[in-house]
């Protein structure tokens, strides 16, 4: 490992995108999203993406180049086009808009299509929940998770967020996938040659595994809370692939490899402002409950971990395998 700085490691990131097929208002977009997720110590979904990302940019899977496009389809709605781009600029672009609306609207969807890996849900959400307004997240993946009973994956990994303000302390972030892991958690595994637990995910004859290729290739990867975790999953595809005009997970392409076209799922955002409808103590009100929560003994906040992690990081930097940091130099070009 290597401790790297996180201006550094987006330095680094830039410049490896940049030298594959990307524009640099877009690189660094991306790069910022991927180091954060480092900073939180959620590394399935850092830097240790770059390689996939530059491969799939460099064969047009994703296009790096492409600006995506912003359309109002009312006074509290709006759609978002990625263009087959990268989906934090469609984000961005799409939140963007939803700030300048959300006061006059108090209430703001907004729909992405055509996008495609989207990183670390909390971390729009949050970004949202900074400026007072509470937002939830719905983002489908290529399919990983079989509907309940089945035996062929037809939902992805499909993760929620949600995220709301709290008086006098950081917003509350909970971002949780539909499996019982992120695959990309499966996939670290694999690239460390690590075993995963036996509960995680099934192989393609549907037994338990301990294998992550196995589950990668063919398998499935379990719900949260069995039947119900299937029935969110559904959920979650309907919101972020029927609501965004975007493609199921059984018939996205990967978002691990160069092969296929573009993925083309979605991302849709729900966002308000808590005292339009909560009125002018709902702030209050979640402070309220966090007091409860924090009594007790042993109880931690969803999110107070990451928020340790990034604060460490930032004065610290981030550990960083030495393999994929010289795999990253090579790509950036020395």
């Amino acid at each position: 490992m290597t401790i790297t700085s996180l201006q550094d490691l987006r330095g680094l990131a830039v410049r490896v995108l940049t030298a594959s097929k990307t524009s640099p208002d877009n690189a660094a977009c991306v790069a910022s999203a991927l180091v954060r997720a480092d900073a939180d110590g959620i590394p399935s979904h850092g830097v240790a993406r770059l390689p996939i990302y530059a491969d799939q940019s460099k064969c047009a899977k994703v296009d790096g180049f492409v600006t995506p496009e912003c359309i109002e389809t009312g006074t509290a709605a709006i759609r978002v086009d990625a263009k087959c781009g990268f989906a934090f600029p469609a984000i961005d672009l799409g939140l963007n808009r939803a700030l300048e609306m959300i006061e006059a609207a108090g209430i703001v969807a907004v729909a992405i299509g055509n996008s495609s890996h989207a990183g670390v849900l909390g971390h729009p959400v949050e970004r949202l929940a900074e400026r007072g307004l509470a937002a939830m997240a719905f983002v489908n993946t290529p399919a990983a998770i079989s509907p309940w009973g089945g035996n062929r994956p037809l939902y992805g990994t499909d993760p929620i967020a949600f995220a709301c303000p709290r008086p006098n302390a950081p917003p509350l972030v909970i971002d949780l996938s539909m499996s019982k892991v992120a695959r990309g958690k499966i996939k670290l595994a694999a690239d460390r040659g690590e075993a995963i637990p036996d509960d995680w995910a099934t192989d393609a004859g549907g037994n338990p595994t301990t294998d992550p290729a196995a589950a990668m290739q063919g398998g499935s990867l379990l719900p949260i809370g069995d039947a119900k975790g299937a029935a969110l999953a559904l959920m979650v595809e309907l919101m972020s692939a029927a609501m965004t005009g975007s493609q199921y997970g059984f018939e996205a392409s990967s978002f691990f490899d160069s092969e296929g076209g573009p993925p083309r799922t979605g991302q849709f955002f729900f966002i308000f402002k808590p005292e339009r409808l909560g009125g002018d103590d709902a702030v209050a009100r979640i402070g309220t409950l966090m007091e409860a929560i924090s009594e007790q003994p042993g109880v931690r906040i969803p999110g107070q971990r990451r928020l340790n992690n990034r604060q460490k990081a930032e004065t610290d930097g981030v550990d960083i395998p030495d393999k994929l940091l010289k795999d990253l130099m090579w790509r950036a070009g020395g």
